[in-house]
């Protein structure tokens, strides 16, 4: 469907030029991670000086103990840890392998940079632990874990955590941060109904440990068109436009409660061509008329097309089941959020 015209703001689709067609070809490279995506942001000088929340930036390794085991896989393991001095829960992704120093001063430099991050819908990274041998990063944790495999079919409930994404990918955006993995995956809950996004990605290597999901396999299902063929937006990708439609597939599979392509996410060569050839997936006609729109405004193959987190926070489907437009007497039903009780594999 056509979306609505988004709120006026400079620079938008309708003042730009007219873009030349399509190439019509269309390119499947094989399914592998650039590690250049995977870190991005600009970092700042090396030789800058980590700064980190005064109450953990002083935190020793002996004063943390593991409670319990959150999730684990080939390249490390997630722990979840008391910090027994204050009685404060921890997230601690403990990362295997050799790494050279190179790795390492990467990973502290990115640390630095997710350290400074501060929002309600972010998950927080506190402190990298370098012990042992072993990369250990200290994160926020997230007691319901992941929203992989939520059914929302509620639509105020489905709005909320809509506007809490974008809440967050607002933020991110205005700060130059890209996210580039949105997924249900790397959406977190915790027992107040509050989402985070988690996982930007510190390091290629902590990207790929802890989240079985978090193949190239996996990945490439919530990729733009634009990012998987480069042959599409003439080889420009916009970071901030490919999170926007992640976003959208991943909030159009918590509404359905299944992947809205028609392929499966293991067939990546019919994935691909589906995402990059066939027309963006749509809600239901039985939803309403604003979620459709919603969807449609961030599922435009044209990434110059789709709203931005800021213009998408103004749309309907968010503002007329925002809390203050439901009225401060009505309460509205985070639980309808949390996603069943199973084990989990969050990184936070």
């Amino acid at each position: 469907m056509t979306p609505l015209q988004p709120p006026p703001a400079a620079g938008s689709a309708a003042n730009r030029a007219v873009r030349p067609r399509r190439r019509p070809g269309l390119t499947l490279p094989l399914p592998q991670r650039d590690p250049s995506l995977a870190v991005p942001l600009p970092l700042p000088p090396s030789s800058a000086p980590p700064t980190y929340p005064s109450s953990v930036a002083q935190l020793d390794y002996s004063e943390l103990e593991r409670v319990s085991r959150i999730g684990s896989g080939a390249g490390g393991t997630v722990y979840k840890v008391l910090h027994r001095p204050t009685g404060k829960i921890y997230a601690l992704k403990v990362i295997y392998g050799n790494h050279e120093d190179a790795v390492r001063n990467q990973m502290r430099r990115e640390i630095q940079i997710l350290g400074d991050v501060d929002n309600p819908n972010v998950v927080r990274c506190h402190n990298l632990i370098d012990h042992n041998g072993e990369i250990q990063v200290l994160l926020e944790y997230m007691d319901k874990g992941s929203l992989e495999g939520t059914h929302i079919p509620h639509e105020p409930s489905l709005s909320d955590l809509a506007r809490q994404i974008l809440c967050g990918l607002y933020y991110l955006h205005k700060r130059k941060i890209v996210h580039r993995d949105i997924k249900p995956s790397n959406l977190l809950i915790n027992s107040r109904g509050i989402v985070k996004i988690a996982d930007f990605g510190v390091s290629r290597v902590l990207a790929q440990t802890m989240d079985p999901c978090n193949s190239s396999v996996g990945t490439i299902a919530y990729m733009s068109p634009e990012r998987i063929n480069t042959d599409l937006n003439h080889g420009r990708y916009d970071g901030y436009a490919g999170d926007i439609w992640s976003s959208g597939v991943s909030i159009l599979e918590f509404y359905l409660g299944k992947f809205p392509f028609a392929v499966g996410k293991g067939d990546w060569a019919s994935l691909m061509c589906a995402i990059c050839m066939s027309q963006p997936p749509e809600a239901p006609p039985s939803s309403s008329r604003e979620f459709r729109d919603f969807i449609a405004c961030c599922l435009q193959r044209d990434p110059s097309k789709r709203w931005t987190a800021s213009q998408l926070l103004k749309h309907p489907f968010i503002t007329l089941h925002a809390p203050q437009a439901r009225g401060s007497n009505q309460v509205h039903q985070s639980h309808q959020l949390l996603p069943p009780a199973r084990p989990h594999f969050s990184s936070a």
